[in-house]
């Protein structure tokens, strides 16, 4: 049966282009084309011929490459409706995007022609991935072997440099901070600032036009997007995964009072949420929120996620409050919601990642673990455990001469979050980090115990106030040798906690080399220095650069870092980890061993269940206490030495070996990694 829905938007045929728009409130809808030379001068207004599916379309010879169009709705009034046909409309499944003179967006049809020469997505394996996220301006702005024309694009990202040092580090997939075209929130254009990050989508089909070269921008239909499918073809060649960051939970209409630029103009009652008075029912804290109980809206962010996963060849997306995608009619969430499982079941979808943010502003809006298969999610438990033990719980013990919890928790994070995923879902379910664009940075939880946030304009109202974090003494900048050594002890002990769990680990671009953004917390309306990745280190920050490339290079190395399953106690689960737990003197954990907080050190033993990988056995000793603790390595069947592999106190230390039952020092507030053979 042929879907009624298919192929909205503009389609080539043989008389022209064909124009499908759905609106079911709508009592008339007209297209409107323009002139080549005047974009705001009409030249043509076509009515749409409604069906019975809602579906208006109309055909025209003239909707070819380049043609600049909009759509004008009439319908009823009410308190859920919001037509007015004298407004200028975006099609929603625009793949282009042009301004006119006095601000209004015009349509276009997309030239979507692109030679790949066979490039092919690389299609890593997820237990091999790592991700690195990164702004897609920022990333390139200062980095001075980009031609200066290109920095803070999407050429520039692809420059030779840029992958080069993505290969170097060791990730394998970048996610960019959203860049479908997107516009500043009218409330941040009154205060002269604007939308760094992007999170206010104004079309889910165009890129975002300022991120492309100028030459780019002013090269004609198509030129945009050539440039974004150049970036993410040589990205491919690379072997790197392009994942985008995407917004679909509401649209840059922002409320009631916000501009009408496209779905409120054309049907306001069952695109956005609404109570009987008309009311926006918001649970993104973005003025509207997409009524994904409605068969449009499902069909709408499917048909995105085609496109971008298939003409534009992106790997994979991460979905911003994803929660929000499964709320039912009666905004209550729905792990079964029918968006949420066709998202991870549609053959058109195959092989692409799927990572939520499994969290809103509304009632019941927390929802880590609770997704379907198929689906991983960021871990914030894992966030706020790892910030915990290395930072806060150091700081407690320094004010009151004991941390507040053992490491019992903090081992449940290690070994893939089995308490949060379910065994069918396994560890890869849960996307670990310690940062995000959202926050501080990994150098300034190390630096900062307040934000500091007076740049953003709401006298440091915004932005959380639960960072985790601890200065170590001094708030900010200082020239102390012993708070500099100890801050940058916590920041390899952080990052080695996150690339030695297992699980998926994502890391913030400039975190592998300790960047800061001076306490701010929450930098979303800054296009500045502040927030572009530096590009000149100071001799610390290579040094840490060193240690990132390191601990990624042996999580490639032992498979038994990132296992694909949970593993169940006298079995063997292929592509598992069989895991022991030892104290420090090398005996099985007790109950004390996991629960004080006198005692939090502990041996991780872990064996690979091979499937695909060479058997692989690692021992990883962590001690949480700021003073030295002496450790009796374990024995165990089959282990007859332990090879160091890494030591987060002394990244120079001698890769030796040592027998079971020998007895080390562990250096305070420290972690030690090794091969057990």
């Amino acid at each position: 049966m042929t879907d009624p829905l298919q192929n909205l938007g503009v389609r080539a045929t043989p008389n022209g282009g064909t124009l499908r728009v759905w609106s079911a409130s709508a009592t008339g809808i007209d297209l409107c084309l323009f002139g080549d030379k005047d974009p705001s001068w009409v030249a043509e207004k076509i009515p749409l011929v409604r069906d019975d599916a809602n579906v208006w379309s109309t055909t025209s010879p003239k909707l070819k490459p380049g043609t600049r169009y909009s759509l004008q709705a009439s319908g009823p009034t009410g308190p859920s409706q919001a037509f007015d046909p004298k407004l200028h409309l975006i099609d929603p499944y625009a793949r282009g995007l042009a301004r006119t003179a006095n601000g209004e967006w015009r349509s276009y049809v997309q030239d979507d022609a692109f030679d790949w020469a066979g490039v092919k997505k690389p299609n890593t394996a997820l237990d091999h991935t790592v991700i690195y996220e990164a702004h897609a301006r920022g990333i390139s702005k200062l980095n001075p072997a980009v031609p200066e024309e290109l920095r803070g694009t999407y050429a520039g990202l692809a420059n030779d440099t840029a992958i080069a040092y993505l290969k170097d580090l060791g990730v394998t997939a970048i996610e960019l901070l959203p860049v479908q075209q997107f516009v500043s929130e009218q409330r941040l254009v009154k205060q002269g600032l604007s939308n760094y990050w992007g999170y206010n989508t104004l079309n889910f089909f165009t890129p975002h036009a300022a991120y492309a070269s100028k030459a780019a921008q002013t090269g004609g239909t198509g030129a945009v997007l050539r440039e974004f499918k150049g970036m993410v073809k040589l990205l491919h060649e690379a072997g790197i995964e392009v994942i985008l960051d995407v917004v679909y939970n509401h649209t840059a209409e922002e409320g009631r009072l916000g501009p009408t630029t496209s779905l409120r103009g054309l049907d306001n009652a069952n695109y956005y949420r609404q109570d009987a008075k008309g009311n926006y029912v918001d649970v993104t804290g973005c003025g509207n929120t997409v009524n994904f109980a409605t068969d449009a809206a499902q069909r709408l962010v499917l048909d995105s996620l085609r496109y971008w996963a298939n003409e534009v060849q992106v790997d994979g997306f991460r979905f911003d409050l994803a929660a929000t995608l499964g709320r039912d009619a009666g905004v209550v969430f729905d792990p079964h919601h029918p968006l949420l499982e066709a998202i991870v079941s549609d053959p058109a979808l195959k092989n692409v990642k799927m990572i939520a943010e499994p969290w809103d502003v509304g009632m019941g809006g927390w929802q880590v673990g609770n997704f379907p298969d198929g689906w991983s999610e960021w871990n914030d438990d894992y966030r706020d455990r790892v910030r915990e033990f290395w930072l806060t719980d150091i700081g407690a013990a320094r004010a009151t001469g004991t941390a507040p919890i053992g490491i019992g928790q903090l081992a449940a994070k290690l070994s893939g979050s089995a308490g949060t995923f379910s065994q069918e879902r396994g560890p890869l379910a849960s996307v670990n980090f310690v940062t995000a664009h959202d926050g501080f940075t990994l150098a300034d939880l190390t630096a900062y115990n307040q934000k500091h946030n007076l740049g953003n304009g709401e006298n440091n109202r915004d932005g959380t106030d639960d960072n985790h974090s601890f200065n170590y003494g001094v708030e900010g900048p200082t020239h102390d040798a012993t708070i500099l050594s100890a801050r940058e002890k916590a920041t390899r002990n952080l990052l080695g906690t996150l690339l030695l769990s297992a699980g998926l680990p994502m890391i913030t671009a400039g975190d592998e080399f300790g960047r800061s953004q001076r306490g701010n917390n929450n930098a979303y309306c800054h296009d500045s220095e502040l927030t572009w990745l530096p590009w000149e280190h100071e001799d610390w920050q290579d040094d840490l650069l060193l240690v990132s490339q390191k601990l990624l290079r042996l999580r490639r190395e032992n498979p038994a870092l990132r296992p694909v399953r949970f593993g169940v106690f006298g079995e063997t689960v292929p592509s598992a980890t069989q895991m022991d737990w030892f104290n420090k003197e090398g005996l099985t954990m007790s109950v004390t061993d996991w629960d004080s907080p006198a005692e939090r050190t502990l041996q991780y033993l872990a064996a690979s269940t091979p499937e695909f990988e060479e058997f692989n056995r690692i021992l990883l000793v962590v001690h949480g206490l700021e003073q030295p603790e002496t450790v009796c390595l374990p024995e165990h069947e089959g282990v007859t030495s332990y090879e160091l592999l890494w030591n987060s106190a002394d990244d120079h230390a001698a890769a030796d070996t040592h027998a079971p039952g020998t007895e080390l020092v562990m250096a305070p507030a420290s972690m030690q990694l090794f091969r057990a053979h």
